[in-house]
């Protein structure tokens, strides 16, 4: 009997513990995104780099999936609104997004989230214009500059107020991976789920590394300044395993462009002080920011989330920052807004593994010149149809190939030329045609100088 009636107990009380544990369970994961400036595709270990040491990014790749073929947009405020929201650049303003732009950040606060953002803003016309802020835009705590630090300068705001200017470059990083452990350990609510948008400055010129990494690396100071990066992103992950969220937080690390490694910027420096800095290195990919080669815009990028992303996966699947708006509304349960044009697509099923490529033809259009002559460039990324407007120039984008196609004209199909991508300009990518085919679609906003993964003399 007594036997009876203990077994009874050991019955009741592991029920009570399992509903406990189901109704305690969290139902959506924290949001950590980890988003550098001009970093370049080959600036890692991990991407083929040898002579800078990253293994903290090194292992986050061993524990996630490691994508080559993740673009963004050429510079700066275009990708930063097109992250915020899913949003062609073209639509969402770039450095000027208006106030009337609706971000991930907004959409995960109202639906529960505590929601931050540390670093680099520049949506705002990099002036402090409260209702374009982050504050304003979705975001509970901010701290960062509003904009770039060309000059060797940052102007810091903590929430609505000036905080801090500085001309430290080298202590930037390290500021803000400590203002963002104190944001997860002091000032996030424990009770909710969290965004954390940590926006670094480096490795925007002007670039300078702390003492303990100056000098120190076989990368001359940009690699000591990615070395620094990679260590103080260790620290910001081992915070999550302290605090016990590592297994429940997504975490996304990326950069905004390319790095500024072109050749006349290292010579001339136009229109910055003497010691500026313009390295990076963009690994097999030719050129780097302000390019619409790979070089300008195709960027690392590693998501990590423990017992939903098989680890170690690389993957080789066409994805991009207005990507992530999608992905987010699915997996953190909130509502995609009425009546806006959302530019990107889900790609829950990509990381989960449910699938390993995006559906229908994919096609890259790109526009810029060549000696004055205006031409269009298409870029082949999957077997099948090549669809273009007016081409002169196909390349074959595997990085392993790198091969010059051959030149010919290709017509366009119809249902592209309805789209009239000839008048489309959008400073930005992986533009949604129909529901069967995706263009990476740059234009002439900016002054493209145009270049790829073949050598010049082949153009």
């Amino acid at each position: 009997m007594k036997t009876s009636s203990l077994i009874i107990i050991l019955i009741y009380t592991f029920a009570l513990n399992s509903i406990y544990s189901a109704a305690t369970k969290p139902d959506k994961p924290n949001i950590l995104i980890i988003f550098t400036d001009d970093q370049g595709y080959g600036d890692l270990r991990c991407y083929g780099n040898k002579r800078n040491k990253t293994p903290e990014l090194d292992k986050l790749a061993n524990e996630g999936i490691k994508f080559t073929s993740f673009y963004s947009q050429s510079v700066c405020g275009p990708s930063r609104s097109a992250l915020l929201t899913g949003r062609q650049p073209i639509r969402s303003g770039g450095w000027g997004m208006p106030a009337s732009e609706i971000t991930f950040a907004e959409l995960m606060k109202q639906s529960g989230y505590d929601t931050a953002c540390i670093g680099k803003w520049d949506v705002s016309n990099r002036k402090a214009i409260k209702e374009r802020m982050p504050n304003a835009q979705g975001f509970n705590y901010y701290f960062g500059p509003l904009g770039a630090n060309d000059d060797g300068v940052v102007a810091i705001h903590e929430n609505h107020e000036p905080s801090l200017v500085t001309k430290d470059m080298g202590n930037l990083i390290k500021l803000y991976t400590e203002k963002s452990i104190n944001y997860l350990k002091n000032i996030r609510d424990p009770k909710k789920p969290f965004l954390l948008y940590l926006s670094h400055t480096m490795m925007h010129t002007i670039i300078d590394a702390s003492k303990k990494f100056k000098g120190k690396s076989k990368g001359g100071l940009y690699g000591d300044v990615v070395e620094e990066f990679d260590f103080e992103t260790g620290r910001l992950l081992d915070t999550l395993d302290e605090l016990k969220l590592r297994d429940n937080t997504l975490v996304i690390y990326t950069s905004d462009n390319g790095p500024w490694n072109q050749k006349k910027y290292t010579d001339k420096k136009k229109g910055h002080p003497k010691d500026s800095i313009f390295w990076g290195d963009s690994g097999p990919l030719r050129n780097g920011k302000g390019s619409c080669y790979e070089g300008g815009y195709r960027l690392p990028c590693i998501v990590r989330w423990p017992g939903k992303i098989k680890e170690g996966r690389i993957s080789d699947a066409i994805v991009a920052t207005i990507d992530f708006m999608p992905t987010f509304a699915n997996i953190c349960k909130f509502k995609l807004p009425d009546g806006v044009r959302i530019d990107g697509i889900d790609q829950t099923d990509l990381l989960l593994g449910k699938k390993e490529k995006i559906t229908g033809k994919i096609v890259l259009i790109e526009q810029g010149s060549i000696d004055g002559t205006s031409c269009d460039f298409v870029k082949k990324v999957s077997e099948g149809q090549i669809a273009g407007a007016k081409a002169v120039i196909i390349y074959n984008l595997r990085i392993l190939e790198n091969r010059h196609m051959r030149r010919k004209k290709i017509k366009c199909p119809k249902h592209l030329t309805d789209m009239n991508l000839q008048s489309v300009r959008i400073i930005s990518i992986v533009y949604s045609c129909t529901q069967n085919t995706r263009c990476i679609d740059t234009a002439s906003h900016i002054r493209h100088m145009i270049n790829t993964a073949c050598p010049v003399d082949d153009i």
